[in-house]
């Protein structure tokens, strides 16, 4: 489909958390991301400092024939508008990465305590670094109504799914 490609490492593995592909209830669920023997701890001095951690991910569990491009409703729903694949934050990209923000509880040698990681356990980590104030998006964000709908219930606890 693709006539280039490049190749990442993989640099940690999500472990524990969230499970089962579910689209909502991520909230409060805590995992640990745990790097690979390669990697010395010391890659990870000073990052207890910070609040959050930006998180690249692999959606691992999809499947290159998964990788839907043309427009679609999002979840099927024919309520929200049909938008091309890349407007779509799902597996269902071209390189199936996904980008979290979770919050960094505490670090215990190789691996990294956090809460709020949407990536599912097993999840291969390609990167990881700490979120810089400053690196955020500048000036205000806006985006249509579907988004805030169809993400209603995203971030509510875990334990509070129906």
């Amino acid at each position: 489909m693709f006539d280039q490609h490049i190749q990442l490492p993989v640099i940690a593995t999500v472990v524990g958390g969230q499970t089962g592909r579910l689209d909502d209830y991520k909230g409060g669920v805590e995992s640990i991301i745990r790097l690979v023997p390669s990697i010395p701890e010391s890659a990870l001095q000073g990052i207890e400092e910070f609040s959050h951690l930006e998180v690249v991910w692999h959606f691992s569990l999809g499947s290159d024939n998964d990788v839907e491009l043309e427009p679609r409703s999002p979840r099927g729903n024919p309520d929200w508008p049909a938008t091309g694949g890349l407007v779509h934050r799902n597996h269902r990209r071209p390189a199936r990465i996904g980008i979290s923000y979770p919050r960094l509880l505490r670090v215990e040698g190789r691996d990294l305590h956090v809460t709020d990681l949407d990536a599912d356990a097993g999840t291969p980590v390609i990167d990881l670094a700490p979120v810089f104030q400053e690196m955020l998006p500048r000036g205000p964000v806006h985006q249509p109504k579907w988004p805030t709908d169809m993400l209603r219930n995203y971030w509510k606890r875990a334990d509070e799914r129906p």
